[in-house]
């Protein structure tokens, strides 16, 4: 027995000096405001902030490189020029001054770490007593229509929060792109056939997230807009947040244009269609980062998009919500006074791990209410990411070591730089070995980067010579109807060629033949194929039908033409 204990006792040491052996806090700061330097070299971005929290003092909040890396010729991502000051909607776009550096209350789009937002909101809602995690979603709004009878009947607030709702990943997410509201999403998950049993799986879906926008402004007669800054940004003082397209805009004085991030060429990167580029055999590619300008930002998804990705926040701001979160609820001022925004027992019911995500030797990976819980044999980490159009966002928090933090990027370049950066900030606070994950996880991309370029390429080459198109703009052009909610659709001839307008809001964008039968427009940043219908002849066009990337077009059919 007295062995068994000594030998407790001697893991219990081991365990506690394991975490003790950590730099002091500037010796990190230094350290990590190196590797940051580090990281936009090796990984070309245009730009990144990073703040980190260590034992509830921030001991790290910076900008670096620039808000826009301007072409020389003004084009950016899919040929747009920098002086196109809308977006689709007309909601203005941003564009910067060439090498305008970023700083560490410089704002980006979060995209889905704004989940966490509405949760929280959520989560005060049932410490208040105004719901329960388990409410179902047609007691709340009797309106609410499901693809299933009984997933509508018996879909409770937790499915809706923890993506098992039974529907397709992303699902629905380019809805907004074509000009439809929240209010119309809502409507269109009545027609979205699932894809998994109900609450059989973990599926990640932003449609859903529309449902708790209405149950929060069902309970307190206000908007999830409202809610969110009287509830989160007020009480965590968070100056420079706000939420959607507009939001984004009014922080014009100082914030970061999104870039597209790929490895290909900067003439495939310009092309507004870039499949009718013929790029031969043996073309070198490599990073290309361009800006987006215009309809590109995709600002109407933004706010289409709002209660699952359309928050726009500094890392000064996102590093208090963080803290906030890891403390499970309350934030410790700079003079040791606390700031309570939300009860210990509604931050523990967010932080409660759910669903499955992922499983290893040395990790299982949960998702909670908007955020992933990762438990390892050192520590749990909680964490979620975030993308929109030309952003990307971590953050992430270790209650066990007072440890948490926030990057925002500028450019799509994938999780891998933030998770750089968070995994090496962790191994320092824990006394870990310094993996130097920059290094591993770029040589990793690249060389998948680099061998899928030459298989794209030698895949083009082999490829049959494109179908001629057989269908002429006169059969095409015409007006096209859906019903009241999807509204009706027109197709003109002009100058330059073919244009659709689609869409509640009535975007018009340009349509272009591209191969096998297939058209593809752009709209809000993102392509549509096309597919044309034929009546019983098989030559009259008399409908078309949109991708919209997850087969939801299958539940809702496509548009007839009328003349």
């Amino acid at each position: 027995m007295r062995k068994l204990l000594l030998g407790i006792f001697a893991a219990m040491f081991i365990a506690s000096a394991s975490f003790a052996q950590q730099p002091n806090a500037e010796e990190i700061a230094n350290k990590m405001d190196k590797y940051a330097q580090e990281i936009i070299q090796t990984w070309q971005l245009p730009g990144m902030a990073v703040a980190l929290s260590l034992d509830n003092k921030v001991i790290l909040a910076k900008g670096y490189g620039v808000k826009e890396i301007t072409p020389e010729d003004g084009i950016g991502f899919r040929g747009v020029a920098k002086n196109r000051d809308l977006c689709s909607g007309g909601v203005k776009a941003i564009a910067n001054e060439n090498g305008a550096p970023i700083l560490s209350n410089t704002v980006f789009q979060i995209g889905s770490v704004s989940k966490s937002f509405t949760a929280t909101v959520m989560g005060q809602l049932v410490d208040e007593g105004l719901v329960k995690w388990t409410d179902t979603v047609k007691n709340i709004l009797p309106d609410f229509q499901y693809y299933d009878q009984y997933v509508t009947e018996n879909m409770q607030l937790m499915d809706v929060m923890t993506h098992r709702t039974g529907l397709q990943g992303q699902a629905g997410t380019y809805f907004p792109n074509v000009g439809y509201d929240r209010d119309d999403i809502y409507q269109f998950l009545k027609y979205v056939k699932p894809v998994y049993s109900f609450r059989g799986a973990y599926k990640y879906n932003n449609s859903t997230f529309i449902i708790a926008e209405k149950i929060i402004e069902k309970l307190t007669g206000k908007t999830w807009e409202e809610n969110v800054k009287e509830r989160v940004f007020d009480k965590v003082k968070m100056p420079s947040s706000s939420v959607n397209a507009d939001g984004f805009a009014a922080s014009v004085a100082n914030v970061a244009t999104p870039h597209d991030y790929s490895y290909t060429t900067v003439e495939l990167g310009k092309a507004q269609f870039p499949e009718l580029v013929k790029t031969p055999v043996g073309t070198k590619g490599g990073i290309v980062t361009l800006p987006l300008y215009g309809d590109e930002q995709a600002l109407c998804w933004l706010t289409g998009i709002g209660p699952a990705g359309s928050v726009n926040s500094s890392v000064e701001d996102m590093i208090r919500y963080a803290q906030m979160h890891m403390n499970n609820g309350y934030i410790v001022e700079a003079n040791g006074d606390t700031t309570r925004v939300m009860s210990e027992r509604a931050a523990r019911d967010l932080h409660k791990g759910y669903t499955i995500t992922s499983q290893a030797d040395n990790r299982t990976t949960l998702y909670a209410n908007c955020w992933f819980v990762e438990q390892n044999n050192k520590y749990r980490l909680y964490f979620h990411t975030g993308t929109t159009w030309g952003f990307t966002a971590l953050c992430f928090f270790v209650p066990e070591i007072k440890a948490c933090g926030i990057i925002l990027v500028n450019a799509e370049a994938g999780d891998r730089p933030r998770y750089a950066v968070m995994n090496r900030f962790i191994d320092m606070v824990t006394g870990a070995q310094e993996t130097d994950y920059n290094k591993e996880y770029f040589e990793k991309w690249v060389a998948g980067a680099e061998k899928g370029w030459v298989e794209k390429l030698e895949k083009e080459a082999k490829a049959p010579e494109a179908a001629k198109n057989v269908i002429s703009d006169k059969d095409i052009v015409g007006e096209y109807t859906k019903d009241a909610l999807f509204g009706n659709a027109k197709i003109t001839k002009e100058k330059d060629g073919l244009y659709i307008e689609i869409g509640k809001m009535g975007f018009k964008n340009k349509l272009q033949y591209i191969n096998d039968g297939i058209y593809h427009f752009r709209s809000d940043g993102h392509a549509f194929p096309l597919k044309f219908t034929f009546d019983e002849s098989g030559k009259k066009v008399n409908g078309f039908i949109v991708d919209f990337q997850y087969k939801e077009e299958d539940g809702f059919g496509g548009w007839t033409k009328v003349k």
